[in-house]
């Protein structure tokens, strides 16, 4: 017999928080609204505490290992990240994280799509 359900997309929230705890809590709820009418389940939320989003990868290095061990660890397929990324934070996220790495832009887009 031929198995022909879709294994659930498992979904990892991720923010950098530039100021207060409550609005990037609250954005990252608006988020998992998004995730859920894009089909996704969420499997967790990480976020980040600094000055600014790194220029390069978004997160920072520490905080980039600890992502990838919630990946591994929860099974999750893909990231989604409530800040645009830059195509250089695209690539080296997706790179250090080896799943498929979506910001809210593109999710956006993504449900306006189907």
């Amino acid at each position: 017999m031929i198995e022909t359900a879709q294994k659930e997309e498992r979904v990892l929230l991720v923010a950098v928080q530039l100021g207060d705890e409550w609005e990037t809590q609250e954005s990252l709820d608006e988020l998992a609204e998004l995730v859920r009418t894009a089909g996704g389940v969420v499997a967790g939320r990480v976020t980040q505490a600094r000055e600014r989003i790194h220029p390069g990868t978004y997160l920072g290095k520490g905080k980039i290992e600890e992502v990838a061990a919630l990946i591994e660890m929860q099974d999750i397929s893909s990231v989604v990240t409530d800040d645009e990324l830059t195509p250089a934070q695209y690539n080296n996220l997706t790179d250090a994280l080896s799943v498929k790495v979506v910001d809210r832009t593109m999710l956006i887009l993504d449900i306006f799509a189907r």
